[in-house]
């Protein structure tokens, strides 16, 4: 994409395992700190998404932290056109290309400090992930930005409907679910409507992609996986917003609040994730913290600042 090269991200394509769609790749953008450093940052992104927070590159490159991002198979710049979009089945799909930019970080670049960083589903990957590689010592903090950690339904939804939409997906995967995602949300960030960011729409639509059974499945399972209880052994950073709105139809409230999910869910499954967890609500923030109006927005900078400073010291510049 010319986006990449304009803004000075370096590209790698990693030619991952063929599935039973056939060929299957995934994209890491990095781009370097000016200032001298090991410590880097890898950022996943959500659900119908894909890497283009050009702000949150440029604020990490500043701190000092080499920046990396990853656009998962069957999401944006590694969508191929044989593949159902975003689909999965399994969380632990996503490991091998983790894996594969993990390495490229690590032994590649010789980064000896990596926060691992999701926003919304990537929240819950990231959150999946770092608690399965604990052993392994591969993240050093983790950073969740209004992470996935429950379906917005009623607790009667999630208790019962939730379950059979499962149940459903292990048995007709392939099929499209009656599940749709609101475009209010998406009309609140782009800048052609009420926001004012600018991204591919071929890549994030406004109207999202089709969800399918084996899809609603997957996020179940790892969902459930978590609720369950983690044990990430490194400081973990939870942000949120500080209020919900009901997604649907755009209304102004959703320019000052997630239109997403349900912040209380948030809280109640961030203890959850081990015993070095910080939470912290974002006052007026959007679903994509880093998407929210300027004040929220420097708010949220400023507490993955703060959250990092404390674990490791700030390197200077040559």
């Amino acid at each position: 994409m010319a986006w990449d090269s304009e803004f000075g991200f370096d590209v790698t394509k990693f030619e991952l395992k063929d599935d039973d769609e056939g060929k299957v790749e995934a994209t890491l953008l990095a781009r370097k700190s000016k200032k001298s450093s090991t410590n880097a940052i890898l950022y996943i992104h959500g659900f119908i998404d894909y890497f283009f927070q050009l702000e949150l590159a440029d604020w990490a490159n500043r701190q000092g932290y080499n920046f990396y991002a990853i656009d998962l198979r069957k999401y944006g710049r590694s969508l191929l056109p044989h593949q159902k979009p975003n689909f999965f089945r399994d969380y632990k799909e996503y490991y091998e290309e983790i894996d594969a930019a993990v390495d490229v970080i690590r032994s590649r670049d010789k980064n000896t400090f990596l926060a691992l960083m999701g926003h919304s589903t990537g929240g819950l990957i990231s959150a999946l992930y770092a608690h399965d590689k604990a052993e392994k010592n591969v993240i050093d903090a983790v950073i969740l930005n209004s992470p996935f950690f429950e379906m917005n339904a009623s607790k009667l939804v999630n208790m019962f409907v939730s379950p059979l939409l499962s149940l459903t997906g292990k048995v007709v995967p392939n099929v499209i679910s009656p599940v749709k995602l609101a475009d209010g949300y998406a009309m609140s960030i782009h800048k052609d409507y009420y926001g004012e960011w600018d991204f591919d729409t071929k890549l994030k639509p406004i109207k999202g992609f089709p969800i399918y059974f084996g899809w609603l499945s997957g996020i179940y399972l790892a969902q459930r996986k978590l609720q369950e209880g983690l044990h990430i052994n490194c400081p973990v950073l939870v942000l949120h917003a500080s209020k919900s709105v009901k997604p649907g139809k755009y209304n102004d409230d959703m320019l000052m609040a997630d239109a997403v999910l349900n912040v209380k869910h948030m809280k109640k499954y961030a203890p959850v994730l081990g015993n070095k967890v910080k939470v912290v609500e974002i006052e007026n923030g959007k679903h994509d913290l880093i998407l929210s109006e300027e004040g929220p927005r420097k708010k949220t900078y400023n507490q993955m600042r703060y959250f990092l400073e404390k674990i490791i010291p700030k390197q200077k510049s040559n």
